[in-house]
């Protein structure tokens, strides 16, 4: 059965990108469902953040179309900061600001609300992701790899936005910490309806929280589907990432 526009959050045709004489991503093409939590997977340095950040309109493109909610995105979308929230990959927080300041960054940038309602909004986003009222004056310095995650989730959740875009949002975080923050971002996609776009090579996520996973190589999609699906691909890249001997002792691990 077709799917109609409507259940798409985000639609990517024939995307370009390149850097100089370099091609990144060579007409690619990409459908993200509302409700769905996608992994996109990818060599190192072959595009996966590129993609995330040109979606966003962070990296100009040379061609191709990107619709976001409907809309086409151009250089920069109007009303984004709405549109989505985004978690990058060392979580990016100020180091001069607080937690609660982080998280209030969104508020004070996009909307115009009381100092009171600002630290009431802060302080439900930090215990919807986990964290206390009281860690709310602590700086970034004295926070652990945990902690900064969830601060930084908290500040991608300021503004209600309905699609996420989490960077490698499990590097650096031990083994029970990842999971965790897994369990964290399932549960927060299906208590606000969230769309999330999950840059990920951590097989764990992508096997637990995942509803499907992208593959990205030659600066194409060359597979997508859920976990089961691209384990039985036969494109080589994703053969070589899903049933090599690291993967296949993670898989066996998680049995």
């Amino acid at each position: 059965m077709a799917e109609s526009q409507e259940q798409f959050a985000i639609r990517v045709r024939d995307l370009v990108v390149g850097f100089g004489r370099q091609t990144v991503l060579d007409h690619l093409s990409l459908d993200v469902r509302k409700g769905e939590i996608l992994g996109l997977v990818g060599a190192s340095g072959g595009g996966k953040s590129v993609l995330m950040r040109t979606i966003i309109g962070l990296i100009p493109r040379q061609g191709g179309t990107i619709d976001v909610t409907g809309r086409p995105v151009g250089g920069r979308t109007e009303g984004a900061a709405t549109t989505w929230g985004i978690l990058f990959q060392q979580g990016a927080l100020f180091s001069s600001l607080t937690v609660r300041q982080n998280v209030q960054f969104p508020l004070r940038e996009n909307l115009v609300l009381s100092q009171e309602l600002m630290d009431e909004i802060a302080i439900a986003k930090l215990e919807m992701v986990g964290l206390r009222a009281q860690d709310a004056d602590k700086y970034p310095a004295e926070l652990s790899g945990g902690m900064t995650k969830r601060v930084a989730l908290a500040r991608a959740l300021a503004l209600d936005p309905p699609i996420l875009f989490l960077d490698e949002p499990t590097s650096g975080l031990d083994p029970i910490a990842a999971g965790d923050f897994d369990a964290l971002i399932g549960t927060l996609q299906k208590t606000l309806g969230l769309t999330v776009f999950m840059v990920t090579h951590d097989l764990a996520s992508l096997t637990t929280v995942c509803d499907r996973v992208a593959a990205l190589a030659d600066g194409k999609i060359v597979a997508i589907g859920p976990m089961r699906e691209l384990l039985q691909s036969e494109h080589p890249w994703v053969r070589a990432y899903f049933h090599g001997k690291r993967s296949q002792m993670l898989q066996h691990e998680m049995r």
